[in-house]
C-alpha cells in the first residue's frame, strides 16, 4: 500500500511547487497509485476545509491572496518585451505571485524598480497569477485638468471647464492621444511650462461631445465643487502606510467575517458574521459580529489624509464613477476588508434574545481575514437553495446563521416600527462609452434587508458605548416632521381616501398605518412620495436629537469610515474611550465637533445633488432617442407653471408645461396642490395616472419635456381656450397688431 504523506508533508510540497498543485501532480510527487487516490483526495478536502487549501477548479493553492489593489515595482520587462511586477507586501505562505503589468496607451513609460499602485486582476491558465493596470505611479501625483481639446499645429490646447481656471495647458503633438478639435478630455500635467509660458499636459482620456454621457458625471463633478484631485502631500502619505499587524490587536482571523456588498463594489468596509448562542440563559438567541475597517488607524487626526477627507465629507457615487474620500491606495487597498487578505477592524460583539432584543454587546479592535467577498445576489441565490461554487461551502455554516439571527431583528424592528416606505431604487446600466443602455429599478432582497438591519444594530451599540463612556461624538440625527408639513401630508391623505390622524403625538407607527392602509392601491405611490416629502433631512451633530425616522433614542454612524467622515470620528471616540492608542479623538477635537457636523453635513447634500444631476441627465440622454414616443406615468408634483410626471418604465422626472395642458385657462391652488380648468372644472391633482408624449430631452440640462395626452385613462377636455392658455380676446387682439403691422411693411415697400 502506498504511503499517504501527511498534511504539513502536503503543504510544504505545494508551498514549494505552486505551478504543480493538481491533485495528479501532488499524488505523482508522492507516488500514491489506486486505491491510495481516495486517501490523498480525503486529506485535500480535510485541508479545504480547515482553510489550510482553497481549491481552485482542479488544483489546491495557498489562501492567502492579493487585494485587488496593490503597491507594486516594475522589475523590468523580458525577452519578449513584457513588463512584470513584483507585490512589496506579499503576506502569503507559499511562492509570490507573478504579475504581469498591461499598459495603456495614455500611460507614462515605466521601467525597472518604478513603484506604481495597480488594479490587480486574478487570471487562470496563464504563466503569470495576475495583471496589473495602473491607477499611478507612486511618488507622483501630477496635476489634472478636465476640459475641451482645441487642435493646434503644434498638438493642441485644452481650455479647463472650471470657471476659476484662467489658463489653458499646452499639449504636445505626440502627446494628444488622438484627441480631436472640441472633444472633451482628461489631462494631466506633463512637465514645465511650455512656450508662451502656458503649463504642459498629456492627454489620459478622451470622453467625446462635452455633452455626451460619458462627460455627465465630470461637468457635476466641476460643477457642484466636489474635489477630485488629491493633493500631493495626501497622496504621499497614503503612499507611505503600510498593512497594521496583530500587536496591540485581537485576533480574529478565525471568525469566517464575510463582506455582502452590490457586485461591482470596489471597496468593502464591512463584514458579518452570525451564530446560535450557547448560552443556556438566553434559549433560542444568536451572537452576531459586525467587523467594520479599522480606517482610524491610518487617518490619525490632524494629518493630510485627515484633512482631506474632512474636506471632501465623503464619497460621492456616479453611475460610471466614484469620487473617494480617501486615495486608491487606502479605499481600494489597506483598508478594504477583501477576501482572504488580514485587515485591521474594529469590531462589535452582539448578543440577542431569541426575539432579536439586543441584550449586550462589547467592542474589539482586531485583525480580521475574511473568507469570501459575496455580493446580494448570489447570498441570496445560495439560502434560496441555488449556491455557486463560492457560496455552496459557506451556505450551512454562515449564510445560513446569518439569516436566522436577521429573521430575529426583524421580530424587533416590527415593535419598534421604524418608517417603512416602498421606494424603488433606479440602477442605470452604462456601456464602455458611456451610454445608457438599460434604465431599471433594483430588486430589494432580503440580502439588502439582512446587511442594513446588522449595521442598524452596530451604529446603536456605537452611540451606546460613547454615551455610557460619557465621550462626545457625532450622532446621525432626523427630526421629526414639521406641522406645516404634516398638515400637507394630511391634505393629500384625506384626498386619496385615507386618514392620517391629528392631535396625537406624532410616531412612526402612524404613517406606518397610513401606508399600510394605501399599500396595493392606485394612490400607493403617492402617498409614500408624499410621506417621503414631509421628512426633514437628516444631519451630523454632537447633540443627541434621536433618528424619528428609525424609531431610536441613540444613533451614530459607525459602519462606514471608507466613505462618511462622520463614521470615522465615532470610530476616533470608541478609540478614546476604550484607551486603544493615541490615533483617538484627542480633547482638543471635542470643541470642533459642531462645526465639523455641520460642514459633513453641508458636503452630504453637496454630493446628493450633484449625483441626482448626473442621474436626470443620464436619463434624458437615455430618452433623448425616443422623443415622440408615449408614456405612462404618475403626477408627482404640481407647480404654477406646469404639472411634473413621474414616468413608469425609467422613473425620470418629466414637466408638463402650463401652457400646453388642454385647451383652457387652469387656476392654480397652492394650498390643496392642484390645477382646476376655469371652462370644464377639470381637477388635476397629485398621484393621478396619465399617458404623455416625450416633446423633448436635453441631456446638457437633464430637462424634460412632456405633453400630457390623457389623465386617469381618459383622453383631456376641450375648453374654449387656446393650447397657449391665454383667453381668445387676447389671442385675437395679437393677432390683429400682427396683421396691421405686416400691412404697414407692405405699403412701405410699394412706394
Amino acid at each position: 500500500m502506498n504511503k499517504i504523506p501527511t498534511k504539513a508533508e502536503i503543504l510544504d510540497w505545494i508551498s514549494e511547487n505552486p505551478n504543480l498543485t493538481a491533485k495528479r501532480d501532488i499524488a505523482k510527487a508522492f507516488g500514491i497509485k489506486g486505491a491510495a487516490r481516495i486517501d490523498l483526495k480525503r486529506l485535500l478536502k480535510e485541508l479545504e476545509a480547515e482553510g489550510h487549501l482553497e481549491k481552485r477548479k482542479r488544483s489546491y493553492q495557498d489562501p492567502d491572496r492579493l487585494p485587488p489593489v496593490a503597491v507594486l515595482q516594475i522589475t523590468g520587462p523580458d525577452k519578449d518585451g513584457d513588463l512584470f511586477a513584483k507585490p512589496l507586501e506579499w503576506l502569503g505562505e507559499g511562492v509570490e505571485p507573478v504579475v504581469l503589468f498591461i499598459p495603456r496607451a495614455s500611460d507614462p513609460a515605466l521601467g525597472a524598480g518604478d513603484r506604481i499602485l495597480g488594479r490587480l486582476t486574478v487570471v487562470k491558465g496563464e504563466d503569470h497569477h495576475y495583471e496589473a493596470r495602473l491607477i499611478r505611479r507612486i511618488g507622483t501625483n501630477p496635476r489634472r485638468v478636465l476640459g475641451v481639446f482645441r487642435k493646434t499645429a503644434e498638438g493642441g490646447r485644452i481650455v479647463p471647464i472650471d470657471k476659476g481656471a484662467d489658463k489653458e495647458w499646452q499639449v504636445a503633438g505626440d502627446a494628444t492621444h488622438g484627441a480631436q478639435d472640441g472633444e472633451l478630455v482628461e489631462a494631466e500635467q506633463a512637465g514645465p511650462k511650455g512656450r508662451m509660458g502656458l503649463p504642459r499636459a498629456r492627454v489620459t482620456g478622451r470622453l467625446g461631445d462635452p455633452s455626451a454621457p460619458k462627460a455627465v458625471s465630470l461637468i457635476a463633478i466641476h460643477q457642484h465643487g466636489i474635489p477630485d484631485a488629491f493633493p500631493d502631500d495626501v497622496i504621499a502619505e497614503a503612499d507611505r502606510a503600510k498593512p497594521v499587524g496583530l500587536k496591540g490587536r485581537e485576533d480574529l482571523r478565525d471568525l469566517p467575517l464575510i463582506t455582502i456588498d452590490p457586485s461591482d463594489a470596489r471597496d468593502h468596509d464591512d463584514a458579518c458574521y452570525a451564530h446560535a448562542d450557547e448560552d443556556p440563559g438566553n434559549e433560542g438567541g444568536h451572537i452576531i459580529w459586525v467587523a467594520i475597517a479599522d480606517v482610524a488607524a491610518y487617518v490619525t487626526p490632524g494629518s493630510a489624509l485627515d484633512r482631506e477627507a474632512r474636506k471632501r465629507g465623503n464619497s460621492t457615487y456616479f453611475p460610471d464613477r466614484v469620487v473617494p474620500m480617501l486615495p486608491d491606495r487606502l479605499s481600494g487597498d489597506l483598508c478594504s476588508l477583501h477576501e482572504g487578505v488580514p485587515r485591521a477592524c474594529i469590531a462589535v460583539r452582539m448578543q440577542i434574545d431569541a426575539t432579536g432584543n439586543k441584550l449586550s454587546h462589547s467592542f474589539h479592535r482586531g485583525l480580521m481575514r475574511s473568507p469570501a467577498s459575496l455580493h446580494y445576489e448570489e447570498v441570496q441565490e445560495a439560502v434560496d437553495g441555488n449556491p455557486n461554487d463560492r457560496t455552496e461551502p459557506l451556505t450551512e455554516t454562515v449564510l445560513k446563521p446569518l439569516y436566522t439571527a436577521w429573521e430575529a431583528l426583524m421580530e424587533a424592528r416590527g415593535r419598534r416600527q421604524p418608517l417603512d416606505l416602498d421606494l424603488p431604487e433606479r440602477r442605470i446600466v452604462l456601456d464602455d462609452e458611456g451610454k445608457v443602455t438599460s434604465v431599471s429599478f433594483k430588486d430589494r432582497l432580503d440580502a439588502h434587508r439582512l446587511i442594513e438591519e446588522f449595521m442598524v444594530l452596530a451604529n446603536v451599540a456605537a452611540a451606546e458605548t460613547l454615551i455610557a463612556k460619557k465621550t462626545p461624538l457625532l450622532y446621525r440625527v432626523h427630526e421629526e416632521p414639521s406641522p406645516e408639513k404634516l398638515d400637507a401630508l394630511r391634505e393629500t391623505a384625506k384626498a386619496s381616501g385615507f386618514t392620517l390622524a391629528k392631535g396625537q403625538v406624532l410616531q412612526t407607527a402612524h404613517l406606518n398605518r397610513l401606508l399600510n392602509d394605501a399599500a396595493g392601491s392606485d394612490e400607493a405611490e403617492l402617498i409614500n412620495i408624499s410621506t417621503l416629502r414631509s421628512m426633514t433631512q437628516a444631519y451630523y451633530a454632537p447633540q443627541n436629537f434621536g433618528h424619528f425616522g428609525l424609531a431610536l433614542k441613540n444613533y451614530a454612524h459607525f459602519t462606514s469610515p471608507i466613505r462618511r467622515y462622520s463614521d470615522l470620528i465615532v470610530h476616533r471616540a470608541l478609540i478614546a474611550a476604550h484607551g486603544w492608542g493615541r490615533d483617538g479623538l484627542r480633547p482638543e477635537d471635542y470643541d470642533d465637533l459642531e462645526q465639523t457636523g455641520e460642514h459633513i453635513s453641508e458636503t452630504e447634500r453637496r454630493s446628493m445633488i450633484a449625483e441626482r444631476d448626473t442621474t436626470d441627465r443620464y436619463l434624458a440622454a437615455f430618452l433623448s432617442e425616443r422623443v415622440g414616443n408615449e408614456f405612462t406615468g404618475r403626477i408627482s408634483g404640481i407647480a404654477r407653471f406646469g404639472v411634473f410626471v413621474k414616468l413608469d418604465e425609467t422613473g425620470a422626472d418629466g414637466l408638463v408645461p402650463m401652457r400646453s395642458i388642454g385647451r383652457e385657462y387652469f387656476h392654480y391652488d397652492q394650498e390643496a396642490g392642484t390645477l382646476m380648468g376655469a371652462d370644464t372644472g377639470m381637477i388635476i391633482s397629485l398621484g393621478q395616472r396619465v399617458t404623455v408624449r416625450l416633446a423633448e430631452a436635453a441631456p446638457v440640462t437633464g430637462g424634460i419635456a412632456l405633453e400630457l395626452l390623457s389623465l386617469d385613462g381618459d383622453d383631456l377636455p376641450r375648453g374654449r381656450r387656446s393650447p397657449a392658455g391665454r383667453s381668445p380676446k387676447r389671442h385675437k387682439a395679437k393677432a390683429k397688431r400682427r396683421s396691421d403691422k405686416t400691412k404697414r411693411k407692405v405699403k412701405r415697400t410699394r412706394r
